[in-house]
C-alpha cells in the first residue's frame, strides 16, 4: 500500500574549494497508497501532493471577517479551510462564505447533525463530524445521505478528548486502539450505507498517542488520512509538537493532508504546515530561507539580514532556496549548495548563484541583492511543480 516518489537528498559534501564532489541525488521515498477523495478541486490521497489546511478563528456569523481571514490564508498558500458551524447564525452564513471563498470550505460539526445538513445545502466541499458527539446512527445516515446526494466527502474526526463513552470504558483511557476503534466504527457505518468518500483523522494532544493511532490506520486501511496534533498550544510549543507528530508520520509515508493547530492566526498555521512539508522535501512552492545558527565567528548582523529578507519574500510564490551563512568556515560550501546564497565575513559577503560565485557585496547591500536575484531566478520545471 505504498507508492514511490523522489525525495531530494545531498549525496556528497562540498570540497574545500567550494566545488561539488558529487551531484544531488534522489532517494526513493515510500508513500502509503490510498483511495482518492476530492475536496472541491483539491485531490486528497492517491498520488496527490499533501495539502495544507487551517481553520478560521472568527465568529462564523461574521461573514466579512471570516472571508477576510480565509483570503489571508489563501495568500499564505492554504489549500483547504475549515469553518465551524456551531449555531444557527453560523449555519445561515455558510452559503455566502462558500460563495466568496477562493478555496474549498469544510464545515466543522459537533453535537447537532442539523447543522451538517444545512452546511451541505450551503455548498461546502466537505463535512467534518466528530463520532464522539454527533449522535445516533440514524443521524449519521441522514448526513451521509445528503453528502452522497451532493457528492461531497466526510471526514471522520476522532479526538482523544471526546471518545464515545462505551469505547472509553472498554479501554480505560484514550489509547491508540481506542482511537482506531472509534474511527473504524464510523467508517463501518459509512460502508454499510454504501458511502466510501471518507477521510479519517485520529488526533490527540499527546504526540506519541496520535502517532501510534495513525500508524494503525495506515497499516490496516486505505483511507486518506488527515494529520494533526490537536490543541497543540502556543506558536512555539505547538510548532514543535506538530513538527514532531506530523513530521514523523510524513517521513514514514503516512498522511495526505495536514493541519497545524496553534493558538495563533490561521495563516501562521499555514506557514508552519508548509514549512514542515518543505523540510521533508515534499513541497517547495515559495521561498525557503536557510540560515546558520550563528556563533562567535559571526562578523555581520545576520539576525537583521534574515528578518528583513524573511519579511521581504512573503507572498513570493517561487520555489527557490536561499542560504544565509555568516562565516567563512562552512559558509562557502553551504551557500553554493543553495539556489542563491551568501557567505559573509567582516562586513562583506560573497554572492552565489547555483554554486557559482557571482560577486562580492557590502553587508548593507545583501538584502537588496538577494531580492534582485530571487526575482530574476528561473526555477527548474521540476521544482516549479513541487
Amino acid at each position: 500500500m505504498s507508492t514511490t516518489f523522489d525525495l531530494p537528498v545531498v549525496n556528497g559534501k562540498n570540497g574545500k574549494n567550494g566545488t561539488h564532489e558529487q551531484p544531488m541525488a534522489t532517494l526513493p521515498f515510500r508513500r502509503r497508497k490510498t483511495r482518492t477523495v476530492m475536496v472541491g478541486n483539491i485531490q486528497v490521497g492517491g498520488n496527490a501532493p499533501i495539502s495544507v489546511q487551517t481553520m478560521t478563528k472568527t465568529k462564523t456569523a461574521d461573514v466579512k471577517a471570516t472571508v477576510e481571514q480565509i483570503r489571508r490564508c489563501h495568500e499564505a498558500g492554504v489549500d483547504i479551510v475549515r469553518v465551524t458551524v456551531n449555531d444557527k447564525h453560523a449555519a445561515d452564513a455558510m452559503a455566502e462564505i462558500v460563495r466568496q471563498s477562493p478555496v474549498p470550505i469544510v464545515s466543522d460539526i459537533h453535537f447537532n447533525h442539523i447543522f451538517a445538513l444545512k452546511a451541505i445545502e450551503a455548498g461546502v466541499a466537505k463535512v467534518r463530524i466528530n463520532p464522539g458527539n454527533i449522535g445516533s446512527k440514524e443521524r449519521i445516515h441522514e448526513v451521509l445521505s445528503k453528502a452522497k446526494e451532493r457528492q461531497i466527502p466526510i471526514r471522520i474526526g476522532v479526538n482523544s478528548g471526546s471518545l464515545e463513552e462505551d469505547i472509553l470504558e472498554k479501554h480505560g483511557y484514550p489509547t491508540p486502539e481506542a482511537l482506531f476503534e472509534s474511527a473504524m466504527r464510523h467508517a463501518g457505518i459509512a460502508a454499510d450505507f454504501g458511502f466510501d468518500d471518507v477521510i479519517i483523522s485520529v488526533k490527540s494532544t499527546d504526540v506519541r498517542l496520535m502517532i501510534e493511532a495513525y500508524r494503525m490506520l495506515a497499516e490496516r486501511t486505505d483511507f486518506p488520512l488527515h494529520l494533526g496534533v490537536t490543541e497543540a498550544g502556543t506558536t512555539r510549543v505547538g510548532t514543535i509538537k506538530s513538527a514532531v507528530g506530523i513530521g514523523t508520520l510524513l517521513a514514514e509515508g503516512i498522511g495526505d493532508t495536514i493541519r497545524v493547530s496553534l493558538t495563533d492566526e490561521p495563516e501562521k498555521e499555514v506557514e508552519v504546515g508548509k514549512e514542515i512539508l518543505r523540510s521533508l522535501g515534499m513541497a517547495q512552492r515559495s521561498v525557503e530561507i536557510i540560515a546558520c545558527p550563528t556563533c562567535g565567528r559571526l562578523e555581520v548582523d545576520l539576525f537583521s539580514i534574515t528578518n528583513q529578507l524573511e519579511e521581504a519574500v512573503k507572498g513570493i510564490k517561487k520555489p527557490v532556496k536561499i542560504a544565509l551563512l555568516g562565516c567563512v568556515v562552512n559558509g562557502p560550501g553551504e551557500a553554493s549548495e543553495a539556489d542563491i546564497g551568501i557567505a559573509a565575513g567582516k562586513g562583506v559577503a560573497i554572492l552565489y548563484r547555483k554554486g557559482e560565485v557571482v560577486r562580492k557585496i557590502k553587508e548593507e547591500e545583501i538584502v537588496s541583492a538577494l531580492l534582485e536575484e530571487i526575482h530574476a531566478f528561473v526555477p527548474s520545471e521540476e521544482a516549479a511543480h513541487g
